[in-house]
């Protein structure tokens, strides 16, 4: 009988440590997720402004285009 409560508390003991470790993991995990999202932003930011001017410069290339055909029928 003694032998099995002790059986037991140990394995509820492993459980529960098994369980704080895993806790722990997951606060470290958010964490580095965390700094390699403050540190990606910039990049992020910057691709962002250059899709933009990537689009007015598509615009103003099809705006010209467009004045070209349309000199060239007249």
């Amino acid at each position: 009988m003694k032998k099995s409560l002790l059986l037991a508390s140990l394995i509820a003991a492993v459980a529960l440590a098994a369980c704080g470790k895993k806790e722990e993991a997951a606060v470290e995990a958010a964490s580095a997720a965390s700094e390699v999202a403050s540190e990606v932003a910039p990049a992020v930011e910057a691709a962002s402004e250059v899709a933009s001017a990537a689009s007015e410069g598509a615009s103003a290339a099809v705006e010209a285009a467009s004045e070209v055909a349309s000199a060239a029928s007249n």
